[in-house]
Protein backbone atom coordinates (compact mmCIF):
# COMPACT_ATOMS: atom_id res chain seq x y z
CA UNK A 1 0.00 0.00 0.00
CA UNK A 2 3.02 2.63 0.77
CA UNK A 3 4.39 1.71 -2.28
CA UNK A 4 1.04 2.33 -4.42
CA UNK A 5 1.15 5.90 -2.52
CA UNK A 6 4.72 7.25 -2.73
CA UNK A 7 4.03 6.56 -6.75
CA UNK A 8 3.59 9.79 -8.61
CA UNK A 9 0.49 10.47 -10.31
CA UNK A 10 0.59 10.57 -13.62
CA UNK A 11 -0.61 13.30 -15.92
CA UNK A 12 -1.75 12.77 -19.27
CA UNK A 13 -0.77 15.44 -22.75
CA UNK A 14 -4.05 16.17 -22.67
CA UNK A 15 -4.44 17.11 -19.20
CA UNK A 16 -1.16 19.34 -19.83
CA UNK A 17 -2.52 20.95 -22.37
CA UNK A 18 -5.36 21.69 -20.55
CA UNK A 19 -3.85 23.13 -17.67
CA UNK A 20 -1.32 25.14 -19.96
CA UNK A 21 -4.35 26.77 -21.87
CA UNK A 22 -5.81 27.52 -18.42
CA UNK A 23 -2.42 29.38 -17.41
CA UNK A 24 -2.21 31.10 -20.54
CA UNK A 25 -5.69 32.31 -19.49
CA UNK A 26 -4.82 33.34 -15.72
CA UNK A 27 -1.67 35.45 -17.53
CA UNK A 28 -3.32 37.05 -19.95
CA UNK A 29 -6.62 37.87 -17.55
CA UNK A 30 -3.71 39.14 -15.07
CA UNK A 31 -2.03 41.47 -17.59
CA UNK A 32 -5.71 43.24 -18.97
CA UNK A 33 -6.14 43.86 -15.33
CA UNK A 34 -3.06 45.36 -14.61
CA UNK A 35 -3.52 47.44 -17.59
CA UNK A 36 -7.12 48.34 -16.78
CA UNK A 37 -5.84 49.56 -13.44
CA UNK A 38 -3.24 51.89 -14.74
CA UNK A 39 -5.31 52.81 -17.47
CA UNK A 40 -8.09 54.11 -14.70
CA UNK A 41 -5.02 55.59 -12.58
CA UNK A 42 -3.66 57.69 -15.71
CA UNK A 43 -6.91 58.99 -16.50
CA UNK A 44 -7.84 60.35 -12.79
CA UNK A 45 -5.15 61.85 -13.16
CA UNK A 46 -5.21 63.88 -16.09
CA UNK A 47 -8.68 64.66 -15.32
CA UNK A 48 -7.36 66.31 -12.07
CA UNK A 49 -4.71 68.18 -13.88
CA UNK A 50 -7.43 69.50 -16.70
CA UNK A 51 -9.67 70.64 -13.41
CA UNK A 52 -6.47 72.46 -11.85
CA UNK A 53 -5.62 74.17 -15.16
CA UNK A 54 -9.60 75.11 -15.82
CA UNK A 55 -9.32 76.67 -12.59
CA UNK A 56 -5.87 78.46 -13.10
CA UNK A 57 -7.21 79.78 -16.30
CA UNK A 58 -10.78 81.35 -14.74
CA UNK A 59 -8.58 82.67 -11.71
CA UNK A 60 -6.66 84.20 -14.24
CA UNK A 61 -9.47 85.80 -16.40
CA UNK A 62 -10.79 86.67 -13.40
CA UNK A 63 -7.72 89.09 -12.73
CA UNK A 64 -7.35 90.06 -15.84
CA UNK A 65 -11.31 91.66 -16.05
CA UNK A 66 -10.82 93.05 -11.88
CA UNK A 67 -7.38 94.95 -13.87
CA UNK A 68 -8.85 96.44 -16.41
CA UNK A 69 -9.45 99.87 -16.43
CA UNK A 70 -13.24 101.43 -15.30
CA UNK A 71 -15.03 102.39 -18.38
CA UNK A 72 -15.72 105.79 -19.19
CA UNK A 73 -19.19 107.65 -18.45
CA UNK A 74 -21.42 107.07 -21.42
CA UNK A 75 -21.85 110.46 -23.37
CA UNK A 76 -25.36 110.64 -24.37
CA UNK A 77 -26.23 110.74 -28.16
CA UNK A 78 -26.25 114.49 -29.74
CA UNK A 79 -24.52 116.05 -26.67
CA UNK A 80 -21.46 118.26 -27.27
CA UNK A 81 -18.73 118.45 -25.43
CA UNK A 82 -18.69 122.08 -23.52
CA UNK A 83 -16.43 124.80 -24.82
CA UNK A 84 -15.99 128.44 -25.11
CA UNK A 85 -19.06 129.11 -26.71
CA UNK A 86 -21.15 128.19 -23.36
CA UNK A 87 -19.10 127.76 -20.53
CA UNK A 88 -16.84 130.08 -18.55
CA UNK A 89 -14.23 129.57 -15.91
CA UNK A 90 -13.26 132.06 -13.12
CA UNK A 91 -10.90 131.41 -9.98
CA UNK A 92 -10.49 133.28 -7.03
CA UNK A 93 -7.62 132.53 -3.74
CA UNK A 94 -8.92 132.25 -0.29
CA UNK A 95 -5.94 134.48 0.75
CA UNK A 96 -3.66 136.64 -1.16
CA UNK A 97 -0.51 135.96 1.20
CA UNK A 98 0.55 131.92 2.50
CA UNK A 99 3.66 131.05 4.36
CA UNK A 100 6.32 129.33 3.32
CA UNK A 101 5.08 125.36 4.11
CA UNK A 102 1.54 126.96 4.56
CA UNK A 103 -2.09 125.61 2.29
CA UNK A 104 -4.19 127.59 0.86
CA UNK A 105 -7.46 126.80 -1.01
CA UNK A 106 -8.53 127.76 -3.97
CA UNK A 107 -11.67 128.05 -5.40
CA UNK A 108 -13.09 126.51 -9.12
CA UNK A 109 -16.08 128.44 -10.70
CA UNK A 110 -17.51 126.88 -13.95
CA UNK A 111 -20.97 128.54 -15.65
CA UNK A 112 -22.69 127.83 -18.24
CA UNK A 113 -24.30 130.62 -20.20
CA UNK A 114 -24.81 129.58 -23.52
CA UNK A 115 -28.07 128.54 -25.38
CA UNK A 116 -28.01 124.41 -25.28
CA UNK A 117 -26.45 121.82 -22.78
CA UNK A 118 -23.53 120.41 -22.86
CA UNK A 119 -21.05 117.74 -21.26
CA UNK A 120 -18.15 118.89 -19.27
CA UNK A 121 -15.28 116.71 -17.53
CA UNK A 122 -14.97 118.50 -14.15
CA UNK A 123 -12.47 116.39 -12.25
CA UNK A 124 -8.89 117.44 -11.52
CA UNK A 125 -7.56 115.84 -14.85
CA UNK A 126 -9.76 118.00 -17.17
CA UNK A 127 -10.34 121.01 -15.02
CA UNK A 128 -6.47 122.13 -14.31
CA UNK A 129 -5.51 124.01 -11.85
CA UNK A 130 -1.64 125.27 -12.65
CA UNK A 131 0.67 127.14 -10.42
CA UNK A 132 3.75 128.97 -12.40
CA UNK A 133 6.67 130.88 -11.40
CA UNK A 134 7.22 133.37 -14.28
CA UNK A 135 7.77 130.15 -16.82
CA UNK A 136 8.14 127.78 -14.50
CA UNK A 137 5.39 125.45 -13.89
CA UNK A 138 5.16 124.86 -9.78
CA UNK A 139 2.04 122.55 -9.43
CA UNK A 140 -1.00 121.24 -11.78
CA UNK A 141 -3.84 119.56 -10.23
CA UNK A 142 -3.18 116.37 -13.05
CA UNK A 143 -0.34 115.62 -12.09
CA UNK A 144 -2.23 112.02 -10.57
CA UNK A 145 -4.47 110.61 -12.77
CA UNK A 146 -8.67 111.44 -11.27
CA UNK A 147 -11.35 109.63 -12.72
CA UNK A 148 -13.49 111.14 -15.37
CA UNK A 149 -16.59 113.49 -13.91
CA UNK A 150 -19.02 113.87 -15.97
CA UNK A 151 -21.32 116.79 -15.34
CA UNK A 152 -24.00 117.69 -18.21
CA UNK A 153 -24.77 121.59 -18.17
CA UNK A 154 -27.64 123.60 -19.05
CA UNK A 155 -28.33 127.71 -19.00
CA UNK A 156 -27.34 129.34 -15.82
CA UNK A 157 -25.72 126.08 -13.96
CA UNK A 158 -22.99 126.59 -12.36
CA UNK A 159 -20.33 124.08 -10.68
CA UNK A 160 -18.26 125.45 -7.99
CA UNK A 161 -15.41 123.06 -6.58
CA UNK A 162 -12.28 123.80 -3.85
CA UNK A 163 -8.56 122.78 -4.76
CA UNK A 164 -6.16 123.00 -1.63
CA UNK A 165 -2.50 123.94 -2.70
CA UNK A 166 0.34 122.82 -0.16
CA UNK A 167 2.85 125.22 -1.39
CA UNK A 168 4.86 122.45 -3.20
CA UNK A 169 6.09 121.40 -6.46
CA UNK A 170 4.36 118.44 -8.31
CA UNK A 171 6.68 116.35 -10.65
CA UNK A 172 7.14 114.38 -13.65
CA UNK A 173 5.48 111.42 -11.97
CA UNK A 174 2.48 111.24 -9.86
CA UNK A 175 3.37 111.38 -5.95
CA UNK A 176 1.51 111.92 -2.64
CA UNK A 177 1.35 115.21 -1.83
CA UNK A 178 2.61 114.68 1.43
CA UNK A 179 6.06 113.18 -0.36
CA UNK A 180 6.36 116.41 -2.69
CA UNK A 181 9.01 119.49 -1.93
CA UNK A 182 7.83 122.60 -0.40
CA UNK A 183 8.82 125.43 -2.61
CA UNK A 184 10.37 129.21 -1.53
CA UNK A 185 9.22 132.05 -0.74
CA UNK A 186 8.02 134.71 -4.30
CA UNK A 187 5.55 135.31 -6.60
CA UNK A 188 3.00 132.70 -7.41
CA UNK A 189 0.21 132.82 -10.37
CA UNK A 190 -2.55 130.25 -10.59
CA UNK A 191 -4.88 129.88 -13.29
CA UNK A 192 -7.68 127.37 -14.20
CA UNK A 193 -7.77 125.95 -17.64
CA UNK A 194 -10.04 123.20 -19.71
CA UNK A 195 -7.35 120.82 -20.95
CA UNK A 196 -9.69 119.50 -23.88
CA UNK A 197 -10.12 123.24 -24.92
CA UNK A 198 -7.38 125.81 -24.47
CA UNK A 199 -9.64 128.87 -25.33
CA UNK A 200 -11.48 127.74 -21.63
CA UNK A 201 -9.33 129.70 -19.24
CA UNK A 202 -9.85 131.54 -16.39
CA UNK A 203 -8.32 135.38 -15.23
CA UNK A 204 -4.59 134.88 -13.73
CA UNK A 205 -4.44 135.21 -9.61
CA UNK A 206 -1.37 135.95 -8.19
CA UNK A 207 -0.71 135.69 -4.85
CA UNK A 208 2.42 135.37 -2.00
CA UNK A 209 4.54 133.10 -0.27
CA UNK A 210 6.60 134.68 2.79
Amino acid sequence: MAQVRNRKRKVSKQQQAVYRRRRIVVGAALVLIVALVVFCVYSIGRGISEVGQNMDARAASHVDISRQATPQPHRSTGIKNCDSSNVHMQLSAKASEVAVGGALEWTETITHDGSKSCLIDVSDSSVVLTITSGSDTIWRSDSCPAESDLLLMAKGDRKIRTVTWNTNRTGQQCADDKDLPKIDKGTYVGQLTLKNDATVISDPVTIEVK
